[in-house]
């Protein structure tokens, strides 16, 4: 039995960005609208569910540059969220917002602000931690793609990996298909039909064994657009570990698109491409763009050690401080031996400065548990300086100290993940 609970940030967070009820004159709030919200509301120290409050909501206004009276209009639909939560309950579909304790940290991590505001689901939520391989590709594939896909969904049953795909006709069906056959799991992510593909009779009995997860970010009945299926192919790559591209068409299409969008990201998913005489152009364009052949004598004894080992030459290794030179916030070595020796005659006002450029990597390094002293020489700074730094992070509760002995910390996700 799922915990249909909601809390009310993430009530306001419906309200504000979702699609239900009969008046649709008003229309939610777009993500780059949110985030916008969202932006004024960290700043203000405040959580979505603050929105309740009339004073709030008008200084919300101002603060994000979106009309009061459409913020009203939204917030007033109380009465109509009700209906509609008891809709998708009864039909065995779950919501969560940004702000929950359930929604997947691979897309926080992974997408930042582009991580959709809500999650609408079908299936058991623990599948949300995400992790597996992803299978996409063209609609119209070949038979040799087909089996292409078929093999390495069996591959994938048999090593206990998910399969992530988007449920499109061709080989993403093909994918999620075998690997329920096989009596693996799979997480489809998609971009319409939510409820209508929960119904058909292969995903309920794979939904009732625990082995199906299906989510979305749009509406459980939202019907089918490209450009929601290409906003949501992000989706799919950021709760996998890797990617197979099996078919793409050059320069046109969501395969090609969706691969290309994820290559460019600066820390993206390792992208495995098929390979071979008669694939298309877009795989072989996809190997020059920085994509990795799909290994030939991969099977079931090495297939989680050759994806390691393949997906360890594409990563970027660990980061430090100065990879972040190019970046708005970074800041490199000259900068910081500058910042120390001013933080020694002024320590107030430019240990503010630094900690405000600094904590983006902070955070990205807490990920996992992490030592001070790992992190101080990882960012080439003194143990006094890290030290003062992850205090101050941690008294605005961004990070959390999970041990004493030895001292260690990790990001705290609960709060200002709206």
């Amino acid at each position: 039995m799922h915990n249909n609970y909601l809390t009310n940030d993430t009530k306001v967070i419906i309200m504000l960005c979702g699609v239900f009820g009969k008046d649709r004159s008003v229309s939610p709030l777009t993500q780059t609208e949110y985030n916008k919200l969202v932006g004024w509301l960290v700043q203000a120290g405040l959580r979505p569910e603050d929105m309740l409050k009339h004073d709030v909501l008008s200084d919300a206004s101002k603060g994000s540059g979106i009309e009061q009276s459409r913020l009203d209009s939204l917030m007033s639909r109380g009465v109509q969220l009700g209906f509609a939560l008891e809709d998708w309950q009864n039909n065995g579909v779950w919501v969560i917002s940004r702000s929950d304790p359930d929604y997947p940290q691979r897309y926080k991590k992974h997408l930042k602000d582009k991580a959709p505001p809500l999650l609408f689901g079908i299936g058991e939520k623990h599948l949300l931690q995400g992790g597996g391989l992803a299978i996409v590709g063209s609609r119209n594939v070949d038979e040799e793609g087909k089996i292409f896909a078929q093999t390495a969904a069996e591959l994938c049953a048999l090593n206990n990996m998910p399969v992530i795909s988007g449920g499109a006709r061709g080989v993403d069906i093909n994918a999620m298909s075998t690997v329920l056959q096989a009596n693996g799991v799979c997480i489809g992510v998609l971009a319409d039909s939510l409820l209508k593909k929960s119904l058909e009779p292969a995903a309920r009995i794979a939904i009732t064994d625990g082995r199906l997860l299906l989510i979305s970010p749009y509406h459980p009945k939202a019907g089918f657009s490209v450009g929601t299926a290409m906003a949501r192919n992000k989706l799919i790559y950021a709760m996998a570990d890797y990617a197979l591209i099996v078919s793409s068409e050059y320069k046109t299409g969501g395969t090609w698109a969706g691969a290309k969008e994820e290559l460019r990201r600066e820390q993206h998913r390792p992208v495995f491409v098929r390979n071979g005489e008669n694939v298309p152009k877009g795989n072989l364009m996809l190997l020059e763009s920085g994509a990795v052949e799909f290994p030939n004598d991969i099977d079931q004894r090495n297939f989680t050690e050759k994806l390691d080992s393949l997906s360890n030459t594409t990563k970027l290794g660990s980061k430090t401080l100065f990879d972040y030179k190019q970046e708005p916030s970074a800041i490199d070595k000259g900068k910081i031996d500058k910042i120390e020796k001013k933080n020694e005659k002024k320590p107030k006002k430019n240990s503010r400065s630094a900690y405000d450029v600094v904590l983006p990597l902070i955070l990205e390094m807490t990920e996992t548990r992490v030592k001070p002293g790992e992190l101080a020489k990882q960012l080439d700074v003194s143990k006094n300086q890290i030290k003062n730094w992850l205090t101050r992070a941690e008294n605005e509760h961004k990070i959390e100290k999970v041990s004493k002995k030895p001292i260690e910390y990790i990001r705290n996700y609960n709060v200002n993940s709206l």
